[in-house]
């Protein structure tokens, strides 16, 4: 799928799992991301999804994870957590993605392949 940030437009690799495929079936989606932390976007869905969460042992740039079951959360940067998210999916090549997302609140389109 794509996510479509400003001018940018990156490749995504969805997780083949239920959370996955769930997300996928609420696309085109474009969502309003707020700022968090200096690392993630994150924006509450329309409605929840599976989830099967657990505590990677790091978070990495282009992550896309669900925490709880409505928040989707874009990461940006690589970092350790003590939290626990269900894996959504993974930007291809992250390159240039904070950059894309600002300091501040972003307009998210993910859309799938046409």
């Amino acid at each position: 799928m794509w996510m479509i940030v400003g001018e940018r437009r990156f490749v995504v690799t969805l997780s083949d799992n239920a959370t996955g495929h769930a997300f996928a079936g609420m696309l085109p989606l474009t969502l309003n991301m707020a700022e968090l932390n200096g690392n993630e976007k994150h924006a509450n869905l329309p409605r929840a999804l599976p989830a099967n969460a657990t505590r990677p042992a790091m978070i990495s740039n282009g992550d896309l994870m669900l925490y709880g079951s409505k928040t989707l959360v874009v990461f940006y940067k690589t970092f350790t957590s003590p939290y626990s998210y269900s894996n959504v999916g993974r930007v291809a090549d992250p390159a240039g993605l904070a950059h894309a997302l600002g300091q501040h609140d972003a307009t998210v389109t993910f859309l799938k392949y046409k």
